[in-house]
Order: structure tokens, then sequence, then C-alpha cells
């Protein structure tokens, strides 16, 4: 029906006849000629209709937004005056010799230039928000993303292998959807919280190299950065360790954004403990393009009388942290009042300073309402050690060492954004020697999932679980952890005790793992692997604010579906078939 997309007509077409298919973006009527804009996914170009072809010149007066359109016509060049150097059609328009309505349209619930259209009412009519250019753009690079990542690991010799989406429950660290069965009564399958158990089955079968773009399943809480249902990219491997897993996929990732988004990546990227991206960025996914750093000034604050400090300070479960912003000292009293409030969101109980006019004049220099709880020494240890300078300003925070991290780490990141201070476009790195557990509840907790290698002997990690490290690795993109994999447990020994030390009994390892603690008996090879959460990547890579905008047909926050109202009733009949009864909770009122 077509010769051409609409974002193709350029200059190397002039003079030619082309045959364009399309949506009406806008119509414009001008003394007697009328201008339309014609837009498909790969752009726009200008159709002219003029007056002396009567019939046609009918049809074209009625068009309006969003009427399905097929033009004839030739190319030729734009007036003088009127070349629009932002389109790739912009200097040349087709003069329409032939117009077919394909299909007419009514007034549309929004316009697509609007910017001020809530995301629910975008969302209740999806087919219409897709038609935007920055939506045609971010699913666009998605598909042009997944054929790189496709192309690269079929060229290593990586078979794509499905894995099935009815399955068993398994912990994954949240809630499992779950589907019931009609031929098992009272017998229920989950769908996958990941595919992590099958592909290291896979790896047992001698597949050597697996991947998948994977649907997967969690019934949690959501945030920008979650969905109910989502895509990773799942990749396994044999007889490799953490350097040949991380090579490859950084090669793939550093080759896709050079292709796609001509940014060039560092030719290695840089590995860094989790233990020292904690201590110095709070997070263990650190944004390096931010040049500040958490700096720990415990020992300084021991003997002070302030028990604000001291205390964190004596106690090896806290952390006292300072966080120096260079020419910080013109924050007004609001906005520190502001990053209080906004550090209180991690659980702070405040957010102490000093601003610093003159470092050489000791405490007459600064002034804070802290410091007349420091000694002349103090201020002198943490002044040196943070690097005050003139015009500067230093946080502190104090207290349990989860809660300064996450208070100041994310303080790190706002005050970077709000004073512009990113010292790069791009920045890349992997954390690596995660703990193996951590310890929640008056039990251990795996970190990553129970499946994940210890980097030491079954002796040691039973000797002292809380030492333990792991050999997981996460990549990190400008703050954000686009993968996370690890070396896998390949020796039954090894998984037997990795259960133990969760508190997962023989017998309930038997039930819900029976099937890989067998299969580890017949000759598992080493193996590991890494999954990409492709929604979160592709957000990265568009500059997206939520992964609902590289999603094709995302849920809302309460994990609903607006365009097709799901989830939704299910007739009484149906549920018999499942034998399933429901009950609602019971309201309640004041």
């Amino acid at each position: 029906m077509r010769s051409h997309y609409c974002g193709q007509v350029d200059e190397a077409l002039l003079g030619q006849e082309v045959t364009l298919c399309g949506w009406v973006n806008r119509r414009r009527d001008h003394g007697g000629v009328i201008f339309v804009d014609l837009r498909d996914r790969e752009g726009l170009v200008q159709v002219v209709f003029d007056p002396d072809r009567a019939s046609m010149f009918a049809t074209a007066e009625r068009l309006r937004n969003e009427f399905v359109i097929q033009v004839s016509g030739r190319v030729r060049d734009r007036p003088a005056g009127t070349i629009n150097d932002n389109l790739r059609s912009g200097k040349v328009e087709v003069l329409g010799l032939e117009l077919t309505v394909l299909n007419a349209a009514e007034t549309p619930p929004f316009q697509l230039d609007e910017d001020n259209v809530g995301e629910e009412h975008r969302l209740s009519y999806r087919y219409i928000d897709l038609r935007r250019p920055e939506m045609q753009h971010n699913l666009q690079l998605r598909a042009k993303a997944t054929a790189y990542m496709r192309r690269f690991l079929e060229e290593d010799g990586f078979l794509d292998i499905e894995t099935p989406m009815l399955t068993k429950a398994t912990p994954e660290g949240a809630r499992d959807y779950i589907v019931p069965s009609r031929t098992f009564p009272g017998n229920f399958f989950a769908l996958p919280q990941s595919p992590q158990l099958f592909k290291q089955l896979l790896m047992m079968s001698g597949m050597d190299k697996y991947y998948q773009f994977a649907r997967c399943f969690r019934d949690e809480d959501l945030r920008a950065d979650r969905q109910p249902e989502f895509t990773q990219l799942d990749i396994e491997t044999s007889f490799q360790d953490e350097a040949g897993v991380m090579g490859t996929t950084e090669t793939m990732v550093r080759g896709m954004f050079k292709q796609l988004l001509n940014v060039e990546l560092p030719d290695t990227f840089q590995r860094m403990p989790y233990a020292e991206a904690m201590e110095r960025f709070g997070s263990d996914k650190p944004d390096l393009r931010i040049p500040l750093e958490l700096v720990e000034v415990s020992d300084l604050m021991q003997h002070v009388e302030f028990k604000v400090f001291a205390a964190p300070a004596k106690d090896e479960a806290s952390r006292v942290a300072a966080l120096r912003l260079p020419q910080g000292s013109d924050l007004s009293r609001k906005e520190i009042d502001d990053y209080t409030q906004y550090v209180s969101r991690y659980g702070a109980k405040g957010l102490a300073y000093i601003k610093i006019t003159d470092v050489a004049a000791g405490r007459d220099g600064m002034q804070s309402p802290i410091l007349k709880f420091l000694p002349d020494e103090t201020i002198a240890g943490i002044m040196q050690r943070v690097g005050a300078e003139n015009g500067d300003i230093v946080f502190f925070g104090a207290d349990k060492t989860g809660v300064v991290n996450d208070a100041l780490g994310a303080l790190r990141v706002k005050l970077g954004l709000d004073r512009q201070l990113l010292t790069s476009e791009w920045a890349a790195l992997w954390v690596v020697d995660f703990p193996m557990f951590e310890w929640d509840n008056k039990r251990w907790n795996a970190l990553h999932h129970p499946f994940t290698a210890p980097s030491c002997s079954v002796e040691a990690l039973k000797a002292d679980p809380g030492k333990a490290l792991s050999r997981a690795y996460d990549m990190v993109i400008n703050g954000t952890e686009v993968g996370g994999g690890s070396m896998r447990i390949h020796e039954a020994d090894m998984q037997s005790t990795v259960f133990e030390l969760l508190g997962i009994s023989a017998e309930e390892a038997e039930a819900k793992f029976g099937f890989l603690l067998n299969a580890l008996k017949y000759g598992c090879p080493p193996h590991g692997g890494l999954a990409f959460g492709l929604d979160r990547l592709v957000m990265l890579m568009t500059g997206s604010q939520s992964i609902r905008d590289v999603m094709a047909f995302p849920k809302t926050q309460t994990a609903s579906c607006l365009l097709t109202s799901a989830p939704a009733d299910v007739p009484a009949k149906q549920l018999r078939e499942l034998s399933i009864r429901v009950k609602l909770p019971e309201s309640t009122s004041d």
C-alpha cells in the first residue's frame, strides 16, 4: 500500500512519485491550499493539496486529526522560507495527486502534543499514547536493543531456550502469582519470578551457553522501576568464572551503547567491592558521575559529649559519616530544612551541618548549631579528613549504619543533581564481593538468592557465615543496577549447607528443591550467569523516568491495567471448575 515511510522522504526522492500511508498529525487550510502533516512510525512529511483537483481537494477538506489516509504524490522542494531543519523531510514536501481515506477517526481523547495529560488518562487510551513520537522512539529503541543483544549472544554461541511459565513456587524474595490447576484440584502453579533454577538445570544438561528474553512475575509493591510483569535478558554459561561472564556481558553492553546511542563507555568497567561502595557512597549502586563521597568520622566522634554523635560512634552496628558539598555554604535555611525533610524519608532523625567561611579560623570561621558540642581538635580533624575549603558545607549522618547509608547516600545523589555536579554523562562499574548473607530477624537471609556460590569453603562458611563473601556481581550504570548475577553453587554439599544456614530444613529443601539437589548429584559443571532488567536498561538508555514509558502495555502503581480493566471478576462456573471459592475480606469501618 505504500512505497516509503513518511520519515524516509527527503531530497534524494526529488521529482519521484511516492505512496505514503499514515495518520493525519495536523491539517492546515491556507487560503485555498491545504497542508497535511502525515505521520507514521518513522516521522512526518508535509503533503500539499491544490484546489485544481476538485474531488481530491474536497476529500482533503474533510480530513481531521488521526484520520488514516493513503496519499500518492510527487516529491518537490519546499518554498523558500518554509524549510524545517528539525525534520529529515524538512526540505521537501509531497504534492498530493491521489488521496484515499482508509479510516475516519473521532476526536481523540487528547492531542499527541499535549504536555499535561495525566498518566492514568494516557494508560486508559494507551493505543493513542503510543502514537506519540516519544513513545514510538522508546519502543523502537527497545526493539533495536533486544535485536542487538540477541545477535551478539548468538554469534558468541549462546542458545535461545525457553523455560516454563507454569512452574512451582520457589523463594525468590517476593510473593508469587499463583495459577490454579483444574486437573489437580486444590493445587497451584506459580508464574516464574525468574528462570533461575531452570537455567541452572540447562547447564547441568550440557547446553553450555543459554539466553532467553524471559517474562517474569512478582507480586510486590510497585515503584517507578518495578512492574508485576517484566522482561529480563537471562544468561547462563558453563565452564566460565566471574571474569568470563562479566567480560562477555560488558562487551555486549559497550557495543550496544556505541551502536544505538553513539556513547563510548569505558574500555574496562571499574570493579568496586560492595564494602567500599557502601562506605564511600552509601549505596551498592553508586552513581559515579557525582563527585561527592561519604567520609567516615566515627573515630573522631567517640569521645565528644554530644550523645547524638558519640553513641553511634561507639556502636559497631552504627556509623557517623560526613558529606562535604563544595561551595555549598550558600544553601539557605529553607533549602537545608527541605534536605532534612528529604533524608527523613530514609529514617534519618535530623541533618546536622557545618557551614565553612574560613577554614583557617577554626570554629570562628564556621556556622552551625552543633559547633558548641565539638572540641577544637575534633572540628580540625573533621575538616582535614573531608578536605574542607572555604565556602563549603559539611553534612553529617549519625545512626545505625543502614540508616546513615540510605539517608546520606540518597542526599549525595540529590545534591549532585540539584547542584548540577555531574562530571560525565555516563558512568559504569561492577560492584563485586557482596556479603553472602545478611542478618535479619534473628536469622540469616541470602543477600541475592540461595543458589549463589560463596567464595569460601563449606567449612569456612559454617564457621563464620557473617564474614563470607559471595561470587556475585552487579552491573551499575549511572546509579542504576541494570544487571546482576553470580557464580552458582554446583556441589550438593555446599547447596545443602547454604540451605541449612538459611534455616531451610532437609525436609523442606527436599520438598521445594529436591529436583535441584538430585540433579547436582549427576555431574554438574561449574556455571554462572547474569540477568539484565531489560525494561530498566531501556529506561536508562532513553532517559525515561519510569519503566512504564518503555513498555507497550504497562500496569499502574496498583498493578492494574486501565486499558483492559484487568484484573477482573471470573464467572462462578469457571471458579467451580477450578475448585475455588472466593471469600472477600470483610470491610472495616471506624
